[in-house]
């Protein structure tokens, strides 16, 4: 064979063995059509559970939280044209249950027991410092925290939704600052009220109303006030820099007519910073006449103005209060709080327990307030306070005196507290002719434990 021959058979045979290769692989098994699981049907979602029933009034009382408080106090008080100081130890205790929520509606039921652990070397008197001994104890100064034991609280209150609540029975009323209502609540017997109270909101307004039928004052049950009261405090808050708010105060004792007063006004507050310090201010004046039981016609006026500044843990605060007088008789706030102003020495105290001046009082006082950041295990919280009054007769303008307060307050536990106060009143050594005489100089000093739970 030629070799044109091997060159043109060798590929022709060549492609003829690899056809019959591939002709005798075995074909590839037909493809199965993809099977469709079968459709699963999907349970019917369960229904869900019915709301749980309201609680039964039983179950409300249950499930309520138990009350509980007790302030043992140690107070001295050294005062000029008294012989002997005045020494007081005692303890007061709170016992009560609050329920839970029945329909909007809660109760609550406190009692007070205010108990002597030393020696009776003070006087219980009233009214304020003109006379009415309870104990007969002329010698020492007062300490208003006679031994009593009664009901403190007892109130329903039912939330209507967030525009109302009511609120009736024996409770305690704190509106504002206290300088009108209050609770007195810094002695050991604490003020609170018979009454019916109303508080409404709707968006930036907010308002009070409460008929007063008794108030439960601070020298036990023998003292307290009937009353025939109204009182109306509304507040309407633009922003924060500015609030608003008026007030009247109708207040009818029938066996404490010289407190019986119609007192209206109107406050402004606010807030507002300014670089890294935060402002804060307040502004009232009010008008007082005499009003139902009063004795005798009389028309005073009053007004106070403050602004304080706070920068990290230090406040300052310059405030100036005004509490006109007639030579016969001062502005008063029978309701108030009224050992928070004019002094911590309580030596402007008068009849019924109101701190007040035949002349009217000039009350120009400096603030300071440190809160340390620093803790301590069993000291924490701590807040430093120093106030300095300085005090003129509102009519005449004479000097009446002046007074240094200083507190320390700590917590010790979560639950424990402790505290100490020191008040110095000096009065004028002397005052023009036609200046009613200020009352005597006087120095007290408080410790003071406090367990809440």
């Amino acid at each position: 064979m030629s070799s044109k021959s091997v060159l043109y058979w060798g590929p022709a045979t060549a492609a003829l063995l690899w056809g019959s290769a591939a002709l005798a692989q075995p074909a590839p098994p037909p493809t199965e059509p993809a099977v469709q699981p079968a459709a699963v049907e999907e349970p019917a979602p369960e229904p869900p559970p019915p709301p749980p029933a309201p609680p039964t009034i039983t179950e409300a009382i249950g499930k309520g939280k138990f009350l509980f408080e007790a302030r043992a106090r140690y107070e001295t008080v050294d005062q000029v044209g008294i012989a002997n100081k005045a020494d007081a130890f005692t303890l007061r205790t709170r016992l009560g249950w609050e329920t839970g929520d029945w329909h909007g509606v809660k109760g609550l039921v406190e009692f007070e027991d205010v108990r002597q652990l030393g020696s009776e070397h003070y006087n219980i008197a009233v009214p304020g410092v003109v006379g009415g001994s309870l104990n007969g104890k002329t010698a020492y100064p007062i300490v208003n925290d006679p031994e009593v034991t009664e009901l403190n609280r007892a109130q329903l209150t039912w939330v209507l939704g967030p525009a109302l609540t009511l609120t009736g029975g024996r409770q305690r009323i704190l509106l504002d600052d206290q300088r009108f209502v209050g609770n007195v609540g810094w002695r050991q017997d604490e003020q609170t009220f018979d009454a019916v109270r109303a508080d409404a909101a709707w968006g930036r307004f907010k308002a009070t109303y409460a008929y007063v039928t008794h108030v439960n004052r601070i020298l036990g049950e023998a003292r307290d006030w009937d009353s025939d009261s109204h009182i109306l405090n509304a507040t309407y808050s633009l922003a924060e820099p500015l609030k608003l708010q008026g007030f009247l105060y109708a207040l009818d004792f029938g066996n404490a007519p010289i407190s019986s007063t119609k007192t209206w006004g109107a406050k402004a507050s606010g807030k507002t910073w300014v670089g890294l310090f935060q402002l804060a201010y307040n502004g009232t004046w009010a008008h007082q006449t005499d009003y139902r039981h009063n004795t005798a016609p009389f028309a005073l006026d009053y007004w106070s103005g403050d602004v304080a500044a706070t920068f990290d843990v230090w406040t300052a605060k310059a405030a100036y209060e005004v509490l006109e007088g007639d030579g016969t008789r001062g502005f008063i706030t029978p309701l108030a709080t009224t050992h928070l102003f004019n002094g911590w020495s309580d030596a402007f105290a008068g009849v019924g327990g109101n701190k007040t001046f035949v002349d009217g009082i000039k009350d120009f006082n400096l603030q300071l307030v440190v809160r340390p950041r620093k803790r301590w295990t069993y000291l924490f919280n701590t807040e430093f306070l120093a106030r300095y009054h300085d005090f003129d007769d509102q009519r005449t303008g004479a000097a009446l005196g002046h007074e240094w307060n200083a507190q320390v307050t700590a917590g010790i536990t979560p639950n424990l507290s402790v505290a100490l106060k020191y008040a110095d009143f000096k009065r004028a050594t002397t005052v023009p002719v036609g200046t009613a005489a200020p009352p005597a100089s006087r120095s007290k000093f408080w410790i003071t434990f406090e367990y809440r739970l």
